[in-house]
């Protein structure tokens, strides 16, 4: 219970705010506040006591969110059972449950850690934390004590923790890959894993890591990542992936899970022979895509042709047809789709590669006109095979070289001329068979057009994850200040269990029927802050007075907070 005292010293009275409880059979007081005399509280009641001297802000609404997450998970525990811990400071499972609720909130450098952190309400979750504690030098040293067999079997306990409490339904699952450049030097040989290649962000002339990634449809939870040598080719990757894939998964399902009843979705970049046969000895079934030049017999289909019939997958408007047809070996079902959203898209995309092209074939028509005509007289002269070159060059764009016509002869003093027209026939006949239009491959042959249609559109999900994690604002993967391959590899465990905080969190809050972006729960929870208002001491009191309360709420943000387990902790109306 709690109680208001008046105390007499002095021949003053002094009040007092305390709390009693029962304890070995007396009542006791557990703690008291001092308020001061009646004065003193008339005044504080009317609007006159005394100012704060500062305030201290901390952000409170995404780091509990994360750190509960963190909680349920069992994310430290699982760490140190495979890390034991040193003899003082922070566990190794602590350093990777602070670097991955940094890398789901706002990554930071290790050098910058201890700035973020003392901004936040961690403080209190990690009392042992200090700036010492959290240089990077102390972040290295507890990542090299994690190997790639201990990172492997970390995220496997972490994951076999959340598939058995959050009763995920794994009967789809996406798998898709990324890249992420580096800035690391090129004569670093300490690094087997950065390459170059091929880069998504354009960023060719630097070394990258490959990422890949396992993506439940239920909720976006990652299930199985890997990072290999930037410039292996993705579908030579893929049935490396598969197969540690699939006995990944079976270690972590065990008999709970029905193996065979999950489907694999992947895109048509993973096609090869070799693939489809792996895919065929596994106890996985698959949905996924194929070229439409590699099945011309199907993509020549009029848009309008009556095989095809109306479906209910989303977008509306959606229509398809199925074959069986063989492919890679097998008889296989064939869904031909067509959406009008796509078409829109495709053509527009379409429109705009023209217009460049012709714009670029009229400066090299141009400067080979000058050319000829004595305007241009220095440097290298073009000839036939360089013009062609860069014709083919300008065209490179998918389907430009069938819908642009070029036509490159030479004049009596050999030198190149280049004519081009836009074939108008050819565009229309491509606006009306191939624009629009996917050709779906599975061994789903029990499943319906629709069925199929809405497990390969699930696609986007993983798609969604890989902008995140390259979200400047938001982004999970960068800044990545090592250049090693042990310390890249817990990079990307602590990374990846940032994902999975994230995804849980969303997972809880779109269960409750809150629709919402990852971007915006961020946001949401991300702009409540903890304000700490400190009083100056007062007659005999040893320390400041402290008051501790949050920046007004919105219904959505209080909301969100009642759904994610914070509402309310923490928070005192004396302090």
């Amino acid at each position: 219970m709690e109680r208001l005292e008046a105390k007499r010293i002095s021949g003053r009275t002094y009040y007092y705010y305390s709390k009693w409880e029962w304890k070995d059979g007396r009542c006791r007081r557990v703690w008291q506040r001092y308020l001061g005399t009646a004065e003193k509280i008339a005044r504080i009641v009317e609007g006159g006591g005394p100012t704060p001297k500062y305030a201290e802000v901390f952000q409170w609404g995404l780091p509990n969110a994360l750190w509960a997450q963190c909680i349920d998970a069992g994310v430290v525990e699982r760490i140190d059972r495979r890390c034991r811990k040193r003899g003082q400071g922070l566990s190794t499972g602590q350093y990777l449950a602070i670097a991955a609720i940094n890398r789901a909130m706002c990554p930071k450098s290790k050098r910058a850690m201890w700035e973020w952190f003392s901004g936040t309400v961690l403080m209190r979750r990690f009392p042992k934390a200090s700036r010492a504690s959290l240089t990077s030098q102390r972040f290295w040293d507890h990542m090299d004590r994690i190997d790639e067999q201990a990172a492997r079997n970390i995220w496997k306990d972490t994951l076999q923790s959340v598939i058995r409490r959050e009763q995920l339904d794994l009967a789809s699952i996406s798998y898709d890959g990324t890249n992420f450049y580096t800035f690391i030097d090129t004569f670093n040989t300490r690094c087997q894993i950065a390459r170059r290649g091929k880069n998504k962000q354009g960023r060719c002339n630097l070394r990258q890591i490959n990422y890949a990634l396992f993506c439940c449809a239920d909720g976006q939870i990652p299930l199985f990542y890997d990072v290999y040598e930037g410039n292996r080719n993705d579908a030579k990757q893929f049935p490396i992936m598969l197969e540690r894939f699939a006995t990944f998964f079976r270690e972590v399902a065990g008999n709970k899970v029905e193996v065979p009843e999950t489907t694999l979705v992947f895109d048509k970049g993973n096609n090869s022979a070799e693939n489809f046969h792996l895919l065929d000895s596994l106890p996985l079934r698959f949905v996924g895509s194929v070229k439409l030049d590699e099945h011309k017999d199907l993509a020549e289909v009029h848009n309008s042709d009556a095989r095809f019939q109306a479906t209910r997958a989303h977008p509306e408007g959606t229509k398809s047809f199925r074959v069986t047809k063989q492919v890679y070996g097998r008889e296989r079902v064939l869904v031909v789709t067509y959406n009008q959203n796509l078409f829109n898209a495709q053509w527009l995309t379409l429109q705009v590669d023209i217009q460049r092209a012709v714009e670029r074939l009229a400066v090299l028509q141009q400067r080979l006109d000058d050319r000829r005509n004595g305007l241009i007289k220095g440097g290298r002269s073009p000839t036939m095979q360089s013009v062609k070159s860069q014709s083919q060059t300008i065209l490179k764009r998918q389907h430009l070289k069938r819908i642009i016509r070029v036509t490159i002869t030479s004049d009596a003093n050999s030198l190149p001329r280049l004519e081009y027209t836009i074939d108008t026939e050819a565009l229309q006949e491509l606006s009306e068979t191939y624009l629009g239009k996917n050709v779906l491959i599975t061994d789903r042959e029990d499943w319906d057009d629709v069925q199929i249609i809405r497990a390969y559109r699930s696609q986007f999900l993983i798609e969604d994850v890989f902008k995140q994690t390259k979200d400047r604002e938001t982004g999970a993967w960068w800044p990545l200040n090592h250049w090693t391959d042990s310390k890249i590899k817990v990079h990307a465990l602590y990374c990846t269990i940032g994902l999975l905080l994230r995804a849980l969190m969303l997972r809880r809050v779109k269960a409750a029927g809150v629709r919402i972006t990852t971007k915006r729960l961020l946001h949401e929870l991300d702009t409540i802050r903890e304000v700490v208002n400190i009083y100056p001491r007062s007659g005999k009191q040893k320390t400041e007075r402290k008051q501790t309360v949050l920046t007004k709420t919105s219904e959505l943000q209080q909301n969100i907070m009642a759904i994610v387990g914070i509402a309310g902790t923490e928070m005192r109306a004396l302090g």
